[in-house]
């Protein structure tokens, strides 16, 4: 079997001549390292790239980020999806204030213990931003080895993970770990595709793919099925006062904890009983028709509702935001956005 080494020079020459600009790899520091990997997390490159400018010139050091407000995070992260990512960084950025002076720890342990970093982030740091030979391995750089090699196993099982990152930490002991372990996340991302042909003839280490002597690639890699997500059928309610939206906020755990949300019910729920339970007067609905919003574990199918009342009781469920607070103060997953865009062309 080929070994990784040998291919080394071919990938970091293609990787010189091909990478992509972009924002955090100008200047590549610890925060700026650890930002991006973990907006990175499920996300388009295309989709993190103004986001990632936007939160750096807002947030520019762990300082900045650990005296944020959790509203001003989330209204920063807004669109990003999996909410979660931005407390865990607000976490990890007040335990690094307190127990290492402010300073990201170049320790690949001691990232491990901060809240949101899980092994491939750790490397990702420890490799690109302090040059320490730490595998950073994901799901692109899992697609590359096992073409590679033509490896069945399958690639959820950490024993496999374990795997690829033992050898790729050989090859660091060798070579430039930052260039080395970019050069692998790149190839996945941009040549070694997911979801349909990898672009074999561009491929820079082609030569040495079992899969593509195989002339096999697609059937790699191998994974678990993926378990059916749950289906919510869902009513949407866009209630308007005197042009002020009425927003609620979620529960502080669960699906999209301690985020603003239009009202909304389960489709079996009667409109008049729940708009009455919410102390909502009204008799101008209209409908708003249909969207779906698809979660890790869930997806919601959702039915939209324009309700205009002149009065409303005060019961604590609300707030209620003119469409300039909505833009500048209240985190609103895109879940909604949809329906929050229509209701606005509707008055």
């Amino acid at each position: 079997m080929q070994d990784l080494g040998d291919m080394t020079q071919d990938l970091l020459n293609w990787y010189q001549q091909n990478a992509r600009v972009l924002p955090w790899r100008e200047q590549p520091s610890a925060y700026g390292v650890w930002v991006s990997e973990i907006m990175l997390q499920q996300t388009r490159v295309e989709a993190v790239k103004q986001y990632y400018i936007r939160f750096m010139e807002e947030l520019p050091t762990v300082k900045h980020l650990s005296e944020v407000s959790e509203e001003k995070l989330l209204k920063l992260w807004q669109g990003l999806g999996y909410y979660n990512r931005a407390k865990n960084l607000k976490k990890a950025a007040l335990d690094i204030m307190q127990n290492y002076h402010g300073e990201i720890p170049n320790d690949y342990q001691k990232l491990l213990k901060l809240s949101g970093i899980g092994e491939y982030t750790a490397g990702a740091i420890c490799s690109i931003a302090f040059g320490q030979p730490e595998a950073a391995v994901d799901g692109n750089v899992l697609r590359v080895m096992t073409r590679l090699y033509a490896d069945d196993s399958n690639v959820m099982e950490k024993e496999v993970k374990k795997k690829y990152s033992d050898r790729i930490k050989q090859v660091l002991k060798n070579t430039d770990p930052s260039k080395f372990n970019q050069a692998l996340m790149e190839l996945g991302a941009v040549v070694c595709l997911p979801n349909g042909k990898p672009k074999c003839e561009i491929c820079p280490i082609q030569k040495y793919c079992e899969a593509d002597k195989q002339n096999n690639a697609v059937t790699f890699p191998h994974k678990t099925p993926k378990k059916q997500r749950k289906i919510e059928q869902r009513m949407m309610f866009f209630i308007l006062c005197q042009n002020k939206l009425a927003l609620h906020k979620r529960a502080e755990k669960g699906l999209l904890s301690n985020l603003w949300e239009l009202p909304n019910g389960l489709k079996q729920d009667n409109i008049s009983e729940v708009l009455q339970k919410w102390g909502i007067q009204s008799t101008d609905i209209k409908q708003m028709g249909q969207a779906k919003h698809i979660f890790t574990h869930i997806e919601w199918q959702m039915e939209g509702y324009f309700v205009k009342t002149d009065s409303f009781e005060n019961n604590g469920n609300f707030v209620w935001a003119t469409q300039e607070q909505l833009q500048q103060q209240y985190a609103l997953p895109s879940a909604f956005r949809e329906f929050v865009k229509k209701g606005w062309e509707m008055i």
